[in-house]
């Protein structure tokens, strides 16, 4: 088994429809540019309210991918 090296970089992605969405958001416009991420770990959830109601939720999270030579 080889050792691994990891970067982290911190996202945060919002949907209209929930956590799991606003995470999946994030994940997949990062995946557009970011090889080899391997795992994530929620930092901060927000929301918008408008009107007494949730507008949208904000999630932070760190993306770890590792590092290749």
């Amino acid at each position: 088994m080889s050792d691994h090296v990891y970067k982290k970089i911190e996202l945060t992605g919002s949907s209209t429809a929930g956590l799991q969405e606003a995470i999946e958001n994030a994940i997949a416009r990062a995946s557009q540019t970011i090889q080899n991420m391997r795992w994530f770990e929620v930092v901060e959830t927000r929301g918008h309210i408008e009107n007494g109601k949730i507008a949208h939720w904000q999630v932070t999270i760190k993306v770890g991918f590792s590092l290749i030579e």
